[in-house]
């Protein structure tokens, strides 16, 4: 009788397993044009060249995705649930698309039931792009994180999430306090850190809409719960940049403010860092943090064009994953960003491989959310995240990636080309199927 805690799947497997930035791509990734996948309760069991393998797992079921190229799941390094339905707002640019876009909509997510309607549309959508895991801002209302985590257990999902906190400059509608915050955080914490797949993240919006003393705060719940994430922004914008500098005085630059209230840590990820310093940077770099790269928000909002190559550098190497952003984001699609950011890489003059990229989506983003030891490639023992590529999924991309046979890459720059083809023309239905624990998603 077949075993139905352990089952296979035969298709094209890639994945990273190694930092391309910094070692030889070949010798970061693996690539079997015709492979097998075996998982056990949920998790890695095996991975290999299929005719090598199947002997082994003979007795057990498996998925045959012919002529499909299966990945590690996406994972968002920087996302905000609430905004999902003010995507696409016109005409501002970051302290302006606050007030005039943000903070009128985060408004409704004081409704419970609001909050768990968008929940739902918001994983969907997550899951429909090939996106497993995500670090979420949610919104000031204890009730919307609550409805947010909830949705995601019943998902059995891997996911990071955190009220905001926020006491100032923003409407009073959506304003806590720095006592309140501290306590409803904490409360947070205590029901959903690790409770099944969750993990929490303190979350200051930013620190324009922190007093010091709620940063402070902050810092005191990150040392009562050492293993929670912080959860910001950083240097999004020239004016808001220069914005901080002028509420925060004493402080020698963004960073600084974070810093000196105890933010600055191995599970720090800072959204955006378009206008670091270099000293900002080799702080970052020296305090293990990481920064969520955003490029299609930083270039919706025209906030700027983000130094990827001073942060993957060799002397201020700083933790990197990709962030949709969305709302300012304009796209859940982690391939669309991916797309953006090789955009970004050009006007900088820089370079960003297909290697590269899928390592910042996959095994970076893991290592940006310390997460690297359960998610990222297909390594046993990892939980099985994936998704099942179409790289032929629209009439351009079949012609695109037609090879010679009509059948999958044989070789590894085969495949990197047509990876390569499919991040820059690739949406949402490139997205197969998706797998949570080995599962197929519903959605």
């Amino acid at each position: 009788m077949q075993n139905q805690t352990i089952k296979g799947f035969r298709a094209s497997f890639l994945d990273v397993i190694a930092d391309p930035f910094y070692e030889t791509e070949a010798d970061c990734v693996r690539y079997f044009p015709d492979g097998l996948l075996v998982v056990e309760h949920g998790k890695v069991k095996d991975l290999g060249d299929y005719e090598t393998l199947y002997p082994q797992y003979a007795d057990i079921p498996i998925t045959y995705y012919r002529d499909r190229l299966i990945v590690s799941g996406f994972i968002d390094t920087h996302i905000h649930f609430p905004q999902m339905e003010m995507i696409a707002s016109y005409g501002e640019q970051l302290l302006e698309w606050l007030s005039t876009y943000t903070f009128p909509t985060e408004r409704k997510f004081a409704d419970r039931n609001y909050a768990l309607e968008i929940s739902s549309l918001f994983l969907n959508e997550l899951l429909r792009n090939g996106t497993t895991t995500a670090l979420v801002f949610t919104s000031v209302f204890l009730q919307s994180t609550d409805a947010f985590f909830e949705e995601a257990q019943r998902r059995n999902l891997r996911m990071i999430a955190g009220k905001v906190m926020m006491d100032r400059h923003a409407p009073d509608f959506l304003v806590d306090t720095a006592a309140s915050s501290y306590l409803e955080t904490k409360q947070l914490i205590e029901k959903w850190h690790k409770r099944d797949r969750l993990l929490y993240a303190v979350t200051p919006r930013f620190a324009i809409t922190s007093t010091s003393e709620q940063l402070t705060n902050a810092g005191k719940l990150l040392a009562e719960f050492p293993d929670v994430y912080l959860h910001t922004h950083l240097s999004e914008n020239v004016k808001e940049v220069e914005t901080v500098a002028e509420f925060f005085p004493e402080s020698e630059g963004y960073l600084d403010v974070y810093d000196r209230a105890g933010l600055v840590g191995s599970k720090s990820v800072f959204a955006h860092g378009v206008q670091l310093t270099d000293r900002e940077f080799a702080r970052l770099s020296e305090a293990k943090s990481a920064i969520a790269f955003c490029p299609t928000s930083n270039l919706f909002l025209g906030s700027g064009l983000f130094k990827l190559e001073k942060a993957k550098s060799s002397e201020t190497p700083v933790k990197v994953g990709l962030g949709t952003d969305v709302g300012a984001g304009t796209s859940f699609s982690i391939l669309r960003t991916a797309s953006a950011a090789y955009q970004v890489a050009q006007l900088r003059s820089q370079k960003l491989s297909a290697f590269k990229a899928l390592f910042l989506a996959t095994l970076g983003g893991a290592i940006a959310l310390s997460l690297d030891d359960k998610l990222g490639n297909f390594e046993i023992g990892k939980e099985a995240d994936f998704i099942v590529l179409n790289l032929r999924s629209t009439p351009i991309m079949a012609l695109r990636n037609k090879s010679s046979d009509q059948a999958i890459a044989t070789t590894l720059a085969e495949i990197s080309d047509q990876l390569f083809a499919t991040i820059i023309m690739g949406d949402d239905r490139a997205i197969e199927t998706t797998y949570i624990m080995g599962e197929k998603a519903e959605f």
